[in-house]
């Protein structure tokens, strides 16, 4: 008698970052290519009840962000609680919401608007409820307790500024919060793995200090709100989160770090967000004129786009049983991505002219990197671990 293995107990469906970050991976290649073709007129917007910027600002972040936020969360639980994150056919329950919601944002202005709402909440609402779970019933063998407090907060947080961006009336204050919410995220993991790496790596310690790393986690949590601020307010926070944060930038020993391409482009993505908020903080005193919506593009191009293919990177090797080595591969989509913050952030503001043309070679570039982290980890996330771990 044959037996036949059912099919969530596939690899694939064993850890939340196998699913999510292929996805990731998908996202990342199509939705920057999508959005140069929308912006230029080559194809038309999607059909939904969305203006084409809502779409786009919702599908990098909500999309492309959330599949790896998704996934990276998913995973943690195993390190931060001590038990085994959603795994089988939960994750793909989790997988089959986010798909239903590309499916929505593209053709659900053809739906009944309450479907719509539906496919446009039903994955966040989801994992937000599945993580928030995991995080409060198993809060006393965290160990992480204090870090993960700005979890529980953010993660309900995400579905309010998700609503709003999603509404016109809104959009501006739902963006603003989103990205303040993707900041936070990122400070917390950036505190966490930066510290770890440069521990196992260059066997050196970096600053820690619980008053000062809390200090800049809350006003990064005050940050989410910037746009209900009055402007010289939020101005003059986001000026001392981003002098706090380079203040500690400088004892992270970040020459040491530029020494290796894997961690020297994490460092690159933190100053990515201290030149975020300089520059926005600027902005809300002193009027400046540049090509684009430059604060927003320095994060997602300066911190998301540099941060997370490292982080794929790491994560997809380690946690499938291998070696965390970055190779000549692996450093060249890194290229690609510092190449495309340098194509869509700096050469606008020297070349105005062709700024839709760069627009493209951004995305293309994207298209590149992420299509190369495809083609080499996509594979070994399909495949069991190479050592003799199950998951």
């Amino acid at each position: 008698m044959r037996f036949v293995s059912h099919p969530a107990s596939h690899p694939f469906w064993l850890v939340g970052f196998r699913p999510f970050f292929t996805l990731a991976c998908l996202a990342g290649m199509s939705l920057p290519i999508l959005w140069a073709l929308i912006f230029t007129g080559v194809i038309t917007p999607p059909a939904a009840f969305l203006t084409p910027n809502q779409w786009h600002a919702h599908e990098m972040f909500f999309g492309f962000g959330w599949a790896v936020l998704g996934g990276f969360l998913l995973t943690s639980t195993k390190n931060w609680v001590s038990i085994r994150g959603y795994h089988g056919p939960a994750l793909m329950l989790l997988v089959a919401a986010w798909l239903f919601e590309r499916l929505g944002m593209w053709c659900g202005g053809n739906w009944p608007k309450l479907l719509f709402i539906v496919s446009s909440n039903l994955f966040l609402l989801s994992i937000v409820a599945m993580l928030l779970a995991t995080l409060i019933s198993h809060r006393k063998d965290d160990n992480y307790r204090v870090d993960n407090r700005f979890f529980l907060i953010a993660l309900p947080l995400f579905l309010i500024a998700k609503n709003l961006l999603l509404n016109t009336d809104t959009f501006a204050i739902g963006w603003s919060m989103t990205l303040g919410l993707f900041r936070v995220a990122f400070l917390v993991m950036l505190e966490r793995t930066l510290s770890q790496f440069m521990k196992s790596i260059f066997q050196v310690t970096i600053l820690r200090k619980p008053p000062l790393d809390n200090t800049i986690k809350l006003l990064a949590l005050a940050m989410v709100f910037e746009s209900l601020l009055p402007a010289p307010l939020a101005g003059a926070i986001g000026l001392t989160l981003a002098s706090a944060l380079l203040g500690r930038f400088i004892f992270w020993k970040p020459l040491l770090a530029m020494k290796r391409l894997d961690i020297g482009i994490m460092y690159l993505g933190y100053l990515g967000i201290v030149a975020q908020l300089l520059l926005d903080g600027v902005g809300r005193f002193v009027p400046l004129v540049w090509i684009g919506t430059l604060p927003v593009h320095i994060f997602t191009f300066g911190v998301m786009g540099l941060i997370i293919p490292a982080m794929i990177i790491r994560i997809a090797n380690g946690h499938t049983g291998r070696k965390v080595v970055f190779e000549r591969a692996d450093k060249a989509v890194l290229w690609i991505m510092i190449f495309a913050f340098a194509l869509r952030v700096i050469v606008p503001q020297m070349l105005p002219g062709a700024y839709a043309g760069l627009i493209h070679a951004a995305a293309g570039c994207w298209f590149a990197g992420f299509g190369l982290l495809a083609w080499r980890y996509i594979p070994r996330l399909m495949q069991p671990r190479v050592d003799v771990k199950e998951h």
